[in-house]
């Protein structure tokens, strides 16, 4: 690990090995960039037992730190989790290469013939807090794009990281492409982090993936753009005219398939028709399953319920937690959703496709579901193979960042001798 001292010096080496390499990568043959993450993909599998040692290290450290069992779950590295992030390279590798794709082409009047094709964006900086597979996920998606990469991860995750990263510069090196496309910040020092944020000659965005501290941080002090993934609070609004089974169902599995990730369901919104019947069965449910739920004077006479504070509206739990209230009606879900979510992931179970069309009408969350769990919330499941993150801003990319998100585009103009009247 480098010196606090060097820590200007060593991010700026990052940054300049960084834009060479993406030089390089704007035009990279798409077969080098499908062998490097096949290899990549190899080496992860080859090098199990490594990773798996240095999880343990992790592992050790956020216990010490004393993370939360969701976090620790997040952090957590075992065979089925290394087998799907090589999978999830190889998926990535599949894929058609987004760099030169033509969005549009038309014909001008006057003679001209035009082309916007995608493009990639440059170097991309990813900060990101203790999942280790986003050093993989990030890596293949920039790669995929043509985009050089420099990781910083979170402290606990920092041998993980450094493990999967060995297995992405090896198949660079297969491939022939240049070993800094794909960098890792070798220090745990937040020194670093705020270096990266003002890299404006060396990074072309950052993207943020963690907590609200991380992002707000990231937002106010970065003078490179960001693409923001903001934190996921989550709401289920169960509408009057929900089916019981599927309400069941979807509920339960997101909340607690997983509790520690962004899709994961952090409010429930439950017509009030149905207090007394699906809403009392859910709630139960829930509690059966070891799930808190912090709920509203409405919901309190269910037995086992924790009352809800002023603090439970709009948190995410990223854990066997979730806030639960009575509303009048859809409106009165949707004012709730607009007032307290984060524009992430919201969905409704309703049988009513007018319910379900005002719902997807009025909000303007990244991603609206009906009669679906919130756990698909994810690239992965989206078709994209893994996903950087899930961006809730507006500008540029929104919702799942996969290869695609991740260039930009230029305009490719031909004429034949065409000169302007």
């Amino acid at each position: 690990m480098k010196d606090i001292a060097d820590i200007p010096a060593m991010m700026q080496d990052l940054g300049v090995a960084a834009r060479a390499a993406a030089a390089e990568l704007a035009f990279a043959p798409s077969e080098a960039k499908e062998a490097a993450l096949t290899a990549a993909a190899d080496a992860i599998l080859a090098r199990q037992d490594e990773i798996i040692a240095a999880n343990a290290k992790d592992m050790d450290y956020g216990r010490e730190k004393g993370l939360s069992p969701a976090m620790m779950d997040r952090l957590m590295l075992d065979e089925a989790r290394i087998k799907a992030m090589a999978e999830g390279l190889r998926a990535v590798a599949g894929q058609t290469d987004p760099v030169g794709e033509v969005i549009a082409e038309w014909e001008q009047p006057t003679g001209l013939h035009i082309r916007r094709v995608r493009t990639p964006l440059g170097v991309i900086g990813v900060i990101y807090e203790s999942r280790p597979n986003v050093t993989a996920d990030a890596g293949a998606l920039c790669l995929k794009a043509g985009n050089a990469v420099i990781l910083r991860g979170g402290s606990e995750s920092f041998h993980s990281s450094q493990a999967i990263h060995a297995c992405l510069v090896e198949g660079l090196r297969k491939a022939g492409l240049p070993e800094a496309a794909i960098q890792l910040v070798p220090t745990r020092d937040r020194a670093a982090v705020q270096e990266m944020l003002t890299m404006v000659n060396h990074i072309d965005v950052i993207v943020p993936r963690g907590g609200k501290g991380l992002v707000g941080l990231v937002q106010r002090e970065a003078r490179v753009p960001v693409f923001a993934h903001l934190e996921g609070i989550v709401h289920i609004y169960i509408d009057k005219a929900a089916d019981p089974v599927k309400t069941l169902d979807v509920v339960l599995n997101a909340k607690t398939r997983r509790t520690g990730i962004c899709g994961a369901a952090e409010c429930l919104l439950i017509h009030e028709s149905l207090v007394d019947t699906v809403g009392q069965g859910v709630i139960r449910a829930l509690i059966d399953k070891g799930v808190r739920v912090h709920a509203d004077a409405a919901l309190q006479g269910i037995e086992g319920t924790i009352p809800a504070t002023d603090e439970d509206w709009g948190r995410e739990y990223l854990d066997m937690d979730i806030a639960a209230k009575v509303v009048p009606d859809i409106d009165a879900a949707i004012a709730h959703i607009q007032n307290f979510g984060s524009h992430h992931t919201d969905c409704i179970l309703t049988e009513d496709d007018a319910a379900a069309e005002r719902f997807f009408q009025r909000l303007d969350s990244a991603i609206l579901m009906r009669n679906a769990s919130t756990q698909f919330a994810d690239g992965g499941e989206f078709g994209m193979g893994a996903e950087i993150g899930i961006a809730t801003g507006k500008l540029h990319a929104r919702g799942p960042v996969g290869a695609a998100q991740l260039t930009s585009f230029k305009y490719l103009v031909e004429g034949n001798g065409t000169v302007r009247g």
